[in-house]
C-alpha cells in the first residue's frame, strides 16, 4: 500500500521496467528499435500488465509472484519480455521495508518453500526464455528441486540471475545501483545514465543471454567491444559515442541473437531498487 501522492509498489515495478526499455541502449529493443518479432509495445504492455500483480506482494509468495506476473504477460505479449527481470523484481517487492533491502531479499530467497521451487519453474516453462539447454540435474522440464537455491547454485556459472540467489544480489547491489547512481554522472539525463550503466556493466560482466545463445566466447568479445566504448573518451563525447555506434551495430548482427538481455534485466533491477531507495525519483528531468 502506497502513502498518498506516493507510487505502489506495482507502479515501481511498471517504471522501472519503462525507464530500463525506452533507454536507447546498445542491441536492446528501445523507443528508436524494435526486433521483428518483439517491440517496444510489447515490453510497455508487459510492464503495464506486472504492475496490479506487484501491488499484491504482501499476500502472494514468492513462486506465486513471479508465476502470476509472468501469466499476466502472456496476456498481451506472445514472447518472453520481462522473465530475467521478475526473478529479480520479486524478491526485492517482498522485502520487509524495516529492513536493509538487500538482507531481506536474501532472505526472502532462503525463507521461500518447495511449493515455491515448482512454482518459479512453471514460470520459467510458460516463458519460455531462449537459450535453454537441457542439463543433467535439476532441468527446468523435470521436477523443481525441494529448494530453488539448489536450482540457481548449478546455473550461477552460466546465468547471472541465478547468481543473483546464491550471491544475495551482490552484484545487483554493489554494482549496478552505484553505476546507476555515479555522482559523476548528475548533470546528464537519465537516460543517458542508464545507457551508460548499461555499457559498464556488459564490459564488467559478459552477457550471459548473449552466452547462452552464441557461446562464451562471443560473449566475452561483446564485453571488449563494450570496453572500447568506456575506453573511447568522456561518456557522451563524439569519440565515445562513435564506439557506441559500432556496438549497437555489432550486436545487432545475427538477428538479436547477440542481444544483451540479462544486462538490461540487472538494469530494470537496479532501477527499482534506486526507485525504492529513493535515489531515484520522478520528475526526471
Amino acid at each position: 500500500m502506497s502513502r498518498a501522492g506516493e507510487l505502489s509498489l506495482g507502479q515501481w515495478a511498471t517504471l522501472a521496467c519503462t525507464l530500463e526499455v525506452c533507454a536507447p541502449k546498445p542491441g536492446n529493443v528501445h523507443r528508436g528499435a524494435d526486433f521483428e518479432d518483439v517491440t517496444l509495445q510489447d515490453f510497455l504492455a508487459s510492464a503495464i500488465a506486472i504492475g496490479p500483480v506487484f501491488d499484491q506482494a504482501e499476500s502472494l509468495s514468492l513462486g506465486k509472484l513471479i508465476l502470476r506476473s509472468v501469466q499476466a504477460t502472456s496476456h498481451v505479449c506472445r514472447t518472453n519480455t520481462n522473465l530475467g527481470m521478475l526473478l529479480l523484481f520479486a524478491p526485492l517487492a517482498m522485502a520487509s521495508p524495516e529492513e536493509d533491502l538487500q538482507i531481506a531479499a536474501r532472505l526472502v530467497v532462503e525463507r521461500s518453500t518447495a511449493k515455491d521451487a515448482q512454482d518459479i519453474y512453471e514460470a520459467i516453462r510458460l516463458a519460455n526464455p531462449g537459450g535453454m539447454q537441457p542439463t543433467d540435474e535439476h532441468d527446468i522440464a523435470g521436477q523443481a528441486p525441494p529448494h530453488i537455491l539448489e536450482a540457481m547454485h548449478l546455473a550461477a556459472d552460466r546465468d547471472f540471475i541465478a547468481r543473483q540467489y546464491v550471491s544475495g544480489f551482490a552484484d545487483l547491489f554493489d554494482t549496478v545501483v552505484p553505476l546507476l547512481t555515479d555522482p559523476a554522472r548528475a548533470s546528464r539525463s537519465l537516460s543517458q545514465r542508464i545507457v551508460h550503466a548499461h555499457v559498464a556493466l556488459m564490459a564488467a560482466f559478459p552477457d550471459t543471454l548473449i552466452a547462452r545463445k552464441n557461446g562464451p566466447e562471443l560473449a566475452l568479445q561483446s564485453s571488449m567491444i563494450a570496453q572500447r566504448v568506456l575506453d573511447a573518451g568522456p561518456p557522451f563525447s563524439e569519440d565515445y559515442l562513435e564506439q557506441l555506434s559500432n556496438l549497437d551495430f555489432w550486436l545487432r548482427c545475427h538477428e538479436h541473437k547477440r542481444n544483451p538481455g540479462t544486462t538490461a534485466d540487472m538494469i530494470a533491477a537496479g532501477l527499482l531498487v534506486c526507485l525504492q531507495q529513493k535515489l531515484i525519483a520522478p520528475p526526471f528531468a
